[in-house]
């Protein structure tokens, strides 16, 4: 005779039955399993190369610069070119640089670091102005506009300076500094670099919240929307500071008194006195070029360094999906 088990107590109450309890599975001691060996970085022989030659092609005229600076126009020629001379004269050559010609350099750099300071500020804060507009308003045309600004970041500047002369010409601006700071203040890639940038950089909501609070669009632009385009705007403004300081062509033809000249036509004439012989040439002209082509570069190391935190903070943030 077989039996049929009866159902538990639990079952005819209609709970459950309570599984048994089970002990927490006990963790692998260390060194039980084999660990992965830790990849270090990868090096590529054929890369080390290219950059030691990327790095060789931007620093070894810099290299030049400085060695040449310390070197009178005779070891110029007779010496090797990437060292030394036997008798180095750095400090002779500033001195006789700050001090030719009644110090007409020290003129050359004041004026260029008015064209120049005058030139990145006023681009900056018109590229700034002009992005943000393209990016948070709507307007007839802001397209078509937009894409007339991005067609004029590939026309060359060169190719305007001749058009530029002559309206220049026709206002009278010819040989003033205006001939030179009014060209620089209009920067297309600027504005196209800013209005990309103000797109994630001003949030929506915020100035919804400005307007709300009786803010008007100028007190908007200047008490929030410059703060928060503070990294574009100093971007802008370095690549137009040196693009300024550097120019050579626009100031050659706009400017024909050499108490306007910046420094590249100013050690242009210079150079032109050297090889020629003109009035006023010394022996030693062209080791004066060499020079003040170093003390021309100066500020502009002085001014990134000053200002590189801002730029790369503003190259991450663009870099970073909010």
């Amino acid at each position: 005779m077989t039996t049929t088990p009866q159902p538990s107590a639990s079952l005819a109450q209609g709970t459950p039955p309570r599984s048994a309890p089970t002990t927490p599975a006990a963790k692998p001691a260390r060194g039980a399993l084999p660990r992965r060996p830790r990849r270090g970085p990868r090096r590529s022989t054929p890369l080390t190369i290219a950059m030691l030659a990327a790095l060789a092609y931007f620093l070894l005229p810099l290299f030049w610069l400085v060695i040449a600076s310390t070197k009178s126009t005779q070891d110029l020629f007779n010496t090797f070119g990437l060292w030394f001379s036997h008798a180095p004269q750095l400090l002779t050559n500033v001195k006789d640089t700050f001090t030719q010609d009644d110090g007409v350099f020290v003129h050359w750099l004041l004026n260029t670091v008015l064209y120049a300071g005058v030139s990145a500020v006023g681009a900056a804060l018109l590229a700034a102005a002009g992005g943000y507009g393209f990016a948070k308003f709507r307007f007839r045309g802001d397209r078509a506009a937009f894409n007339l600004v991005v067609g004029a970041v590939m026309v060359p500047a060169t190719a305007l300076a001749i058009p530029t002369y002559l309206l220049f010409a026709k206002a009278g601006l010819v040989n003033t500094p205006w001939a030179v700071i009014l060209p620089s203040l209009v920067n297309p890639f600027g504005l196209y670099l800013m209005r990309v940038y103000a797109e994630d950089a001003v949030p929506e909501s915020l100035l919804e919240a400005a307007r709300i609070d009786g803010a008007g669009e100028l007190r908007i632009f200047f008490r929030i929307v410059l703060r928060l385009l503070g990294p574009g705007l100093v971007t802008v403004l370095l690549f137009t500071l040196v693009a300024t300081w550097n120019n050579y062509f626009l100031p050659l033809i706009m400017l024909n008194d050499p108490d306007l000249y910046p420094i590249t036509v100013g050690l242009s004439s210079w150079a032109a006195q050297a090889q020629n012989g003109g009035s006023g040439a010394s022996s030693d002209m062209l080791a004066l070029v060499v020079t003040g082509s170093l003390i021309s570069i100066v500020p502009l190391v002085v001014a990134f360094l000053l200002l590189q935190r801002y730029w790369q903070s503003g190259l991450a943030s663009g870099g970073v999906k909010q």
